[in-house]
């Protein structure tokens, strides 16, 4: 049984999490409108920098895979 996704799917959903994360990190405001829902900005940022460490690794896989099969 072969695992559906491939690294490029990994490497692409990554890439666009990271995005998505880094953005809301930097446009929202730290008190979600007047609710009670506390968002931290800090916390958003560090996993959005994690996932892009992440995509990077795969990258990297993907240049080293280039460069043993040609």
């Amino acid at each position: 049984m072969r695992f559906p996704l491939t690294l490029w799917d990994i490497s692409l959903w990554l890439a666009i999490t990271a995005i998505i994360l880094l953005a809301t990190s930097e446009l929202i405001s730290p008190y979600y409108g007047h609710t009670s829902l506390i968002i931290e900005k800090r916390r958003l940022k560090q996993v959005a920098l994690l996932l892009d460490i992440l995509f990077m690794f795969t990258v990297l896989i993907r240049i080293y895979l280039m460069i043993i099969s040609g």
